[in-house]
């Protein structure tokens, strides 16, 4: 049992919150055409326009990589539609399901 307690104390002392966002290899995604990727790609376009007061339309995702943290960052290329000109945006989002936690780490573009 002290093992154990000293063991968790080590790892407390070493862990960092930002940790979460870091973590191991980007892997692509074999299929962007998949419900849960068209909804992170669908969420980050709706996140971004609450933020920025935008009024980008998601179109589609074009290509995307996940990466293993404490849940799974998306880093994803989508098609969005501004005014009546489609471009290209890459966003960042971490997702926990089993939390039902999801953010938008970033939005970038047009690219």
């Amino acid at each position: 049992m002290h093992k154990l307690f000293i063991s968790i104390l080590i790892i407390s002392l070493f862990y960092k919150p930002s940790a979460a966002l870091s973590g191991g290899a980007w892997k692509p995604i074999p299929d962007v055409t998949h419900p849960m990727v068209v909804a992170i790609g669908k969420f980050a376009v709706t996140e971004h326009n609450k933020v920025d007061h935008a009024s980008l339309k998601f179109t589609k995702v074009v290509k995307g990589e996940t990466q293993v943290v404490a849940g799974m960052n998306y880093n994803l290329t989508i098609t969005a539609v501004d005014g009546s000109v489609e471009k290209n945006y890459v966003a960042l989002v971490w997702d926990k399901p089993w939390e039902k936690f999801r953010q938008l780490v970033s939005f970038k573009g047009p690219v």
